[in-house]
């Protein structure tokens, strides 16, 4: 049974004050398994003045304090794995096993957090003279306002309550409208820890609504968004407008590189679970496959193989791969994708179309001859389609890999440690990962460069954003 769902605010869950809301769907099926209600401006003032009440609270609770109540909650939520994660497969459609896992890997996000919480050290500076005393320390920002996305319910929306709590903020979560349930029972774990009432506040809404309303508030004071770059850049722009601190995690392109040295084996087995993985609905899911030209046909060869035995289904049967597509929009992007990169010469080796006509399937793609005018060589595909273009030398892959103003993840496979390397300093992007997929792990940074966005996810630097540095100095009198 899908859950009922509601606000969260103030320590409360209520339905949203004027009456609104949508219909949530099943994407395996696209029938309406739910409701989830839409905050007005009266839900948000609530909210609001939740925030600034909690943080009041929050700010003065000591870190071993805030370490306890977050470590309750990262039990709970990893208690409750297993019901959260059929909730999260029906609202989103990944296969079950995925959502559990994402819900365990919140978790671990929750604990990692609280410890570092302990650990937001100010310094001593020496001082020029004697009898002065210098001292660094560092305190909550204040109350936040946070965006989160679809496609990881859980595992975006912990990162941005983690941090903010164990900084020492309250927050207000505007969770996504087409995965609700998994969010909420995300908050409710914090809530039914103990976290004092107002700390926590969740709502749903006219995104557009909601972000123009709180970020301009003087009661936020910091922002932080995951999403798409156009989005992005018009939340960035209000943001500064109102010189709020954001942090902004945004779309990418990652370009995967085989060179001619790589076991190519272990590299397509690697890079075809990588971007059939939640049905290519991952911000850094590789989508331009580049190949030396030595081991191109060896690898598309191997590629198309493991993606025709990608098993597409619901997320439900035990041994379902890759799910459905999100919604019925995402569906007819990859179709506009795939049908452009027709059009412009490329050939399809599996895929290519959609899977029934009941729920959002599309087949695992692999296409190849995709000249780079493609519109899915330019932008972000999110979806289960992979080009596979050759290459020849360092110099060009490089330049391709980098020709695109993402900068998010990049990925490469060599047995050469000085080509590794190499490869490594010339990618301009904000995650790197050689021969394996190592990336958002709670203790390791996690953001893009250049339109992928600024500030970090994850790691000590992802705390770092949720608190000011204060300098005092005095003299002892």
């Amino acid at each position: 049974m899908y859950p009922e769902v509601s606000l969260y605010i103030d320590g409360a869950w209520s339905k949203g004050a004027g009456g609104r809301g949508q219909d949530v769907l099943n994407p395996a099926t696209g029938e309406a398994i739910g409701t989830v209600p839409h905050a007005d401006r009266a839900d948000l003032d609530r909210a609001l003045a939740a925030a600034a009440k909690g943080f009041r609270a929050w700010r003065a609770v000591s870190a071993f304090e805030r370490y306890k109540l977050m470590r309750k909650a990262a039990e709970l939520l990893r208690g409750r794995a297993a019901e959260i994660a059929p909730i999260m497969t029906m609202e989103n459609g990944k296969p079950v096993v995925e959502a559990k896992a994402e819900v365990l890997s919140g978790a671990d996000l929750i604990d990692w957090f609280a410890e570092e919480g302990r650990r937001a050290y100010g310094r001593v500076i020496p001082s020029r003279a004697e009898g002065v005393y210098q001292h660094v320390v560092k305190e909550p920002v204040g109350p936040v306002a946070a965006f989160t996305p679809w496609n990881f319910p859980v595992n975006q929306a912990v990162r941005k309550i983690s941090g903010a709590l164990a900084a020492g903020c309250s927050i207000i979560i505007k969770g996504p409208e087409e995965t609700p349930a998994s969010c909420a029972a995300l908050v409710k774990a914090f809530a039914d820890a103990g976290i004092p009432a107002g700390v926590v506040n969740l709502v749903f809404g006219v995104p557009a609504e909601i972000s123009e309303y709180l970020i301009p508030h003087p009661v936020i004071r910091k922002v932080s968004f995951t999403g798409s770059v156009p989005v992005g850049k018009h939340l960035a722009m209000l943001a500064g407008k109102h010189m709020k601190r954001a942090t902004m995690e945004l779309g990418g392109h990652s370009p995967a590189i085989v060179f001619e040295d790589a076991d190519v084996e272990h590299a397509a087995k690697m890079l075809s679970a990588a971007k059939f993985r939640n049905a290519g609905q991952v911000c850094v899911s590789p989508t331009r496959f580049l190949v030396h030209e030595s081991i191109y046909d060896r690898f598309v060869d191997r590629f198309v193989a493991l993606a025709k035995g990608v098993k597409v289904g619901s997320g439900m049967e035990p041994d379902v791969r890759m799910g459905p597509l999100a919604h019925a929009r995402r569906v007819e992007v990859i179709e506009g994708f795939v049908n452009d990169a027709i059009k412009h010469g490329a050939k399809i080796q599996t895929g290519g179309k959609r899977i029934g006509n009941k729920g959002f399937f599309y087949e695992p793609t692999v296409m190849t001859d995709v000249p780079t005018e493609a519109r899915i060589m330019n932008e972000e595909p999110f979806g289960p389609v992979a080009p596979i273009a050759p290459f020849a030398d360092f110099g060009a892959v490089v330049s391709e890999a980098n020709r695109l103003p993402y900068g998010l993840a990049a990925y490469a496979y060599t047995k050469s440690a000085k080509t590794a390397s190499a490869i490594a300093s010339a990618f301009e992007s904000g995650n790197v990962s050689i021969n394996h997929h190592g990336l958002a792990l709670p203790e390791v940074p996690f953001g893009g460069v250049k339109d992928s966005g600024y500030g970090s996810e994850g790691g000590s630097e992802a705390l770092e954003a949720y608190l000011s540095t204060k300098f005092v100095t005095q003299v002892g009198l």
